[in-house]
């Protein structure tokens, strides 16, 4: 949770393990293979954070992890009593949601420890079509990732007149308009960045700023993320400025994707898969 707060409130979910790796000793015991597999202080890991998702402190969304402002008021308190808390919101929510087949006769830490693996086990698996998706993106050219935010723009009914093409562009990327002769405001000036490993700053926030004028907005999508300066930066701006980094892209093409023509769904294609959920 410090980790996640000293980095903006969230990081992906590989990210986060990595730093949480490097800044904790473990001893060999804690770095062994147990015998179900995994690392066991990578498995400890998994399962707390279960806890502190039910207890409000934690938010797991499209592979990343997101401290809560209710997270960051616990951190002035012991782990060890922060993770009492959690363990008992835990508690009371497996309390509320038991599956209809629940065995009465059942040891509640071997029922509560399968329940935490079948969470873990779908988030697994959301996890890793994730990566997918976005490692889709990463091979795709600073041009091919501009026509996949116009294609979003499209299938959010906007109409995209203009899409810059190789070379000088102004400063913009991609005009959407809400009416095909753009005629009626607002008119939506695009900058698009394809940074995946690299956030956004401020001056990239500033220029596009710059450029707009009476009846504009802006939009700035990146495939990466945005520095806390730059979402500081588009939220106390004169002119509104809407911030779209790669995980929201990722959720907004999903959201709009049955709504596109084939040939724009061809430039990321999905297929969506069903999964028994968890009751929340």
């Amino acid at each position: 949770m410090l980790i996640l707060k000293d980095n903006g409130g969230s990081m992906p979910s590989r990210q986060l393990m990595d730093a949480v790796e490097k800044a904790v000793q473990f001893s060999d015991w804690e770095k062994e293979i147990t015998s179900k597999g995994g690392i066991r202080w990578q498995n400890v890991y998994h399962f707390t954070s279960v806890d502190y998702v039910k207890a409000g402190y934690l938010l797991k969304k499209n592979g990343s992890w997101y401290i809560t402002p209710e997270g960051e008021t616990v951190l002035s308190k012991t782990a060890e009593e922060v993770q009492t808390i959690a363990n008992e919101a835990y508690r009371k929510w497996r309390n509320e949601n038991k599956p209809i087949s629940h065995d009465e006769h059942q040891d509640e830490d071997v029922q509560g420890e399968e329940v935490k693996e079948n969470i873990l086990n779908l988030e697994e698996l959301e996890e890793k079509a994730l990566f997918g998706i976005r490692e889709y993106i990463r091979k795709k050219n600073p041009y091919e990732f501009q026509d996949l935010v116009a294609a979003l723009l499209r299938a959010m009914d906007y109409h995209t007149p203009f899409v810059a093409p190789k070379g000088k562009d102004g400063g913009v990327d991609v005009i959407a308009y809400v009416d095909p002769l753009g005629a009626t405001t607002p008119r939506i000036k695009v900058q698009v960045k394809h940074y995946p490993d690299n956030p956004i700053g401020v001056k990239e926030i500033r220029s596009l700023v710059g450029i707009l004028r009476d009846g504009d907005i802006g939009l700035f999508v990146t495939s990466g993320t945005f520095s806390p300066a730059a979402k500081q930066e588009a939220i106390t701006s004169k002119e509104y400025v809407k911030l779209i980094d790669g995980d929201e892209f990722i959720t907004m093409w999903q959201q709009y994707y049955n709504k596109m023509t084939d040939e724009d769904k061809n430039m990321l294609p999905l297929r969506r898969i069903a999964f028994l959920g968890m009751n929340e």
